[in-house]
């Protein structure tokens, strides 16, 4: 099995919407959470089309600012865009790179600050049987 497919499971998996795009800023791929988020806005059908097309003029001028910098060093990894206290998150834009460095695109990373109240080890139940799936 590649790689590829743990790390498409990974995102595919994880709770916080994630929004991959290219270096022309095409939304190349989003994963349920952020089809879910962003639903509103078109979900799916967003993939292909411009991310520059979703925000304002300040954040276009922003992104394309990050982006350019990212482009700048390979060593610009990771920038932090803004605190959402209304979610009480912290967003970054996140650099992605081929294996020879060079930029390929971007993501933006959400980071909760609220803790995670899910008792330890709960595996529900089955959603069929209604049995718990210990």
């Amino acid at each position: 099995m590649e790689l590829s497919q743990f790390f498409q499971s990974v995102v595919e998996q994880d709770q916080s919407a994630v929004v991959i795009c290219d270096t022309e800023h095409r939304i190349v791929y989003m994963n349920p959470a952020a089809m879910e988020r962003y639903a509103k806005r078109g979900g799916a059908a967003l993939l292909g089309k411009s991310l520059l097309e979703c925000h304002n003029g300040t954040s276009n001028a922003l992104i394309v600012k990050v982006v350019e910098w990212f482009a700048a060093s390979p060593t610009h990894h990771r920038v932090h865009t803004y605190f959402n206290e209304k979610e009480n998150k912290d967003v970054y834009m996140v650099a992605l790179r081929d294996d020879q460095g060079r930029l390929i695109g971007y993501y933006e990373k959400h980071e909760y600050r609220h803790r995670d109240m899910t008792p330890f080890y709960d595996f529900g139940t089955n959603e069929q049987s209604g049995e718990t799936n210990l």
